[in-house]
């Protein structure tokens, strides 16, 4: 005689298929909001955007919000630990394996290739996914406060990085210098990401800020010529104190 399968081993078999599509949904659902505030943050700031903006946005009751997120901040915050970890993690992958190719023979070019390219080949080749957040992490470097508190937390090390392989590139160099020149780079990186559209109109369409291909191609060799000044620069005033 067949047996039949019991009621308590039907349903014992169905809450972790249930789990599992709540949890689905529910990731689903965060996406869905982290999408939309970005795009909100990335047009018209941290302090330009509520969380009205965000649920009329994603299409859903600022109630839902509140499921998912205590406030503002941690929807802004949840917005930057989607990305910027990604960016992180790359750009010190990139610096790392330029470092053992080249052993000691680590140029200014090298380093900075490696630390620009790897952001720029990501808005190149996942622009729909990555232009949002380069607007967002552009404002942040231009600000106090807020925007400071996030490139410290999430680049820190990413920069200090690059410091390191650019002090074996330019020994001789003071570091105060060095940082100098990183505050050059980064100020420049970032508006890059903002795209602003400003070169466009100055240029009368000849040059675009979203052209980063053409950013790419240049920027590095750019930014190397001016760390290289600033080593000339030292090395002429040693000199002739001397």
């Amino acid at each position: 005689m067949t047996s039949t399968p019991s009621t308590t081993s039907q349903t014992t078999s169905r809450p972790p298929r249930q789990r599992r599509h709540k949890e689905r949904a529910r990731e689903a659902s965060i996406e869905r909001i982290l999408d939309a505030a970005e795009q909100l943050f990335a047009e018209f700031g941290y302090h330009g955007v509520t969380l009205k903006d965000v649920a009329k946005k994603v299409g859903v009751s600022s109630t839902l919000l509140h499921y998912h997120f205590s406030g503002k901040e941690s929807i802004y915050e949840a917005v930057w630990a989607r990305k910027a970890p990604i960016s992180s993690r790359n750009r010190l992958a990139a610096m790392r394996r330029y470092a053992e190719e080249v052993g000691d023979d680590v140029t200014v070019e090298g380093a900075l290739r490696a630390w620009i390219d790897t952001d720029l080949n990501a808005q190149i080749e996942q622009e729909e996914y990555w232009s949002a957040f380069g607007r967002i992490a552009a404002q942040a470097n231009s600000s106090v406060g807020w925007g400071a508190e996030k490139m410290t937390n999430y680049f820190n090390p990413v920069v200090l990085a690059l410091i390191d392989l650019l002090k074996k590139a330019m020994p001789d160099t003071d570091e105060e210098r060095i940082f100098w020149g990183y505050h050059f780079v980064s100020g420049a990186m970032t508006h890059n990401m903002a795209r602003t559209g400003r070169l466009d109109e100055l240029s009368h369409g000849l040059c675009s800020s979203g052209d980063f291909e053409a950013i790419r191609q240049h920027m590095g060799t750019f930014m190397a010529a001016g760390f290289k000044a600033i080593c000339e620069g030292t090395e002429a005033a040693s000199s002739k104190s001397g």
